[in-house]
């Protein structure tokens, strides 16, 4: 989903790895799964502000986790993209890449959407097909390397493509196949071809998460490191939510695909925030802790006060997208980030930043991982034992979701160490 940021670019000072920016991405991926989990858990043990908010106006932590996703990616960007840039690839080239990511994510976004298969229409199991559609995901965009503890020049990097090709390919296959033969409520589709259609009823949040990768890259592919262009291009896009309230993209044809004011608008600029703040990292002029501080802080006074101003118009709503909940999300973000930074570049990090710096390493791996849990859990019949483990109240269902949490990074870790990774 998110870009690596260890392949910085090389301007001098900037160091090849910005710890804090893997370290925050580790960070949301454990509280996304411990969210996520505990969303399953009765209401009754729960309480609503650790619940997703449900009214007009409000949010709780619980809405920050995706804006903090979209914040990361467009932080990464920079470092991903300006790394071809900076070895000479070619513009097309880029610009290729940034749209076959996209479209990657949109896939396996609209095939997680569509998860919840009709058991008698299909005729086989519907947790089944969900386990094999995730398995299918992780092996569509899985790349095989020697382990992070292998001695370099042992392993024949051939070998390495070879078995990293086969399972992509297996991979992809099974993803069709499953499309294919997926049949939900009334025989939905997800793939018809008398007409041709793909049933999405939405992108799903790695879709969301792709629409504006796609648009945040486009804008530091035409502006780059420029601070003022960059602030200008998040202005714009949160107005374009504002246009899309008042009927101004009514009649534009992509409106009938996308949200244009939402998904290509006031969520993207949540990502465009991410490159800005960004930015500080490779400006050769930024190079000390000072003014990267002042400038996150007045970043995210910034971003606060804008939220505070636009709160009358929409209020604050995830599922609307409204500018003052992006707002709140980015400033939020920021300082967020400014925390891992003190902790993890500017002192020598401790032993859980390093833990959180290597989870937020292969972070889509976890994210696939922990969506997959609960249907393998149905799958081998644990599904119900899991479910009593919350029963005993809230500081049941915290341990249990905190513990699902901290198994999953570990798996996402070990594979990481072993060598298995996600790249799209």
């Amino acid at each position: 989903m998110a870009t690596d940021p260890k392949a910085a670019v090389a301007v001098p000072h900037t160091p090849q790895r910005i710890l804090s920016v893997d370290a925050l991405r580790g960070f949301v991926v454990f509280t996304m799964i411990f969210v996520n989990d505990l969303a399953g858990v009765s209401s009754k043990i729960v309480p609503p502000w650790m619940r997703h908010f449900h009214g007009k106006s409000g949010m709780t932590f619980v809405d920050l986790v995706f804006p903090a996703f979209l914040f990361i990616v467009g932080m990464s960007i920079p470092f991903a993209l300006g790394s071809r840039l900076a070895k000479g690839e070619a513009m097309w080239k880029t610009v290729f890449h940034v749209f076959s990511r996209t479209l990657a994510l949109l896939v396996i976004g609209i095939m997680m959407v569509n998860e919840s298969p009709d058991a008698s229409a299909m005729g086989w199991s519907p947790t089944l097909w969900s386990v094999l559609m995730y398995v299918s995901s992780i092996l569509a965009f899985c790349v095989l390397g020697p382990g992070t503890k292998a001695a370099d020049g042992r392993e024949s990097s051939k070998i390495w493509s070879y078995a990293t090709a086969g399972l992509r390919i297996v991979g992809s296959i099974g993803l069709a196949l499953l499309a294919l033969t997926f049949r939900g409520a009334n025989g939905q589709r997800i793939i018809s071809f008398s007409p041709f259609s793909i049933h999405t009823e939405w992108y799903g949040i790695l879709g969301l998460i792709g629409w504006a990768y796609l648009v945040a890259s486009l804008v530091f592919l035409c502006f780059r490191g420029n601070r003022t262009a960059l602030l200008g291009s998040m202005v714009l896009l949160l107005g374009m939510y504002a246009a899309e309230r008042t009927g101004a993209f009514n009649d534009f044809w992509l409106a009938r695909y996308v949200g244009l004011g939402g998904a290509l608008g006031s969520q993207a600029s949540i990502t465009v925030a991410g490159v800005l703040l960004a930015s500080i990292l490779r400006d050769p002029t930024m190079t000390s802790a000072g003014p990267r501080v002042r400038f996150t802080l007045l970043f995210a006074a910034g971003c606060a006060a804008g939220a505070l101003l636009l709160h009358g118009l929409y209020g604050i709503n995830k599922n609307s997208a409204t500018p003052s909940w992006c707002l709140w999300a980015s400033a939020i973000t920021a300082l967020l980030w400014l925390g891992f930074y003190a902790l993890c570049d500017v002192r020598s990090p401790g032993r859980v930043a390093k833990a959180l710096a290597l989870a937020g390493s292969n972070v889509l791996l976890a994210y696939l991982l922990s969506e997959m849990f609960p249907s393998l859990l149905d799958l081998v019949g644990a599904g119900d034992l899991y479910g009593h483990l919350a029963h005993g109240g809230l500081a049941s269902a915290i341990a249990r979701s905190a513990g699902c949490g901290v198994i999953i990074l570990l798996a996402a870790m070990g594979l990481n160490r072993a060598g298995f990774r996600l790249k799209i």
